[in-house]
């Protein structure tokens, strides 16, 4: 009796050229039928934006050998949407991976992240997701020590599951393999950016303006991803799409009421 192998649904918000998908799609192949739908150029801090207003498109590419992939001109949570559609639309992706991203996407970067927004778009789908991050934005990054992390966890899920949990948040740190003391399951530090923009001047004359900042983590809590990176392990944070805060909803009944016959 021959055994079906998973698909596997490959995606990232780098492109579909950058190095760190190349190492993720290297490093699930083992473990079933690839396919991959990324975008055709990078797409960094998209979050979970939609492409509404114009049409788009989806081209087969030979980029990785051996595995079916496309690329489009959409963000990162069109590339899914598409896959579930079009690209799988008779098939069923038993795991979503997006990344391996260029630089952090722990704490509030979460939000922002084009890589996350793809996975979270997957496990809205029902698919079991993981967005894989390394704490490097060069574009030279070494992915190397990922790559044992990410079959570990890809071969955990595809024949246990995530639990009560849909999707994952995985950050590396930046550090060679020998000196990662592991894994750890974290919950999602507390902080900010204190941004600022760089002003300049385009040929006309006109103030042109490029964002820029700082992290600020407000957390000094030795359960969240910030400790956990800031002190050699892999932080993977359960994360989902919810966000009612549960804890305030107790003591804001007085802001309930009946139908209002005037306006105050």
């Amino acid at each position: 009796m021959m055994i079906k192998k998973p698909t596997i649904l490959v995606t990232n918000d780098d492109g579909v050229t950058a190095p760190g998908i190349k190492a993720l799609v290297e490093a699930v192949k083992p473990f079933g039928n690839v396919v991959v739908v990324a975008p055709d150029k990078p797409q960094s801090g998209q979050g979970h934006a939609l492409t509404l207003e114009h049409p788009v498109r989806l081209k087969a590419v030979n980029i990785f050998e051996g595995v079916e992939a496309y690329k489009c001109t959409g963000t990162p949570v069109d590339c899914v949407k598409l896959a579930k559609a079009v690209v799988l639309e008779n098939r069923t992706a038993d795991l979503c991976v997006s990344g391996i991203n260029h630089g952090s996407n722990a704490s509030v970067n979460i939000l922002y992240s084009g890589t996350m927004s793809a996975a979270m778009e997957a496990s809205l789908e029902g698919i079991p997701s993981i967005g894989f991050s390394l704490l490097d934005f060069a574009m030279d990054a070494d992915f190397n020590p990922c790559v044992p992390f990410v079959q570990k966890l890809v071969k955990e899920i595809l024949e246990n599951g995530m639990g009560k949990a849909n999707l994952f948040n995985v950050n590396f740190p930046k550090l060679p393999l020998a000196e990662i003391k592991g894994m750890k399951i974290c919950r999602q530090s507390k902080g900010n950016w204190k941004e600022d923009y760089l002003i300049q001047q385009d040929p006309m004359g006109r103030n042109v303006y490029w964002l820029k900042g700082e992290f600020i983590n407000f957390d000094t809590g030795e359960d969240t991803d910030i400790w956990a990176l800031e002190n050699g392990y892999v932080s993977i944070v359960p994360s989902q799409h919810d966000l009612t805060d549960y804890q305030s909803m107790e003591g804001l009944q007085h802001f309930e009421t009946g139908k209002l016959n005037e306006i105050c």
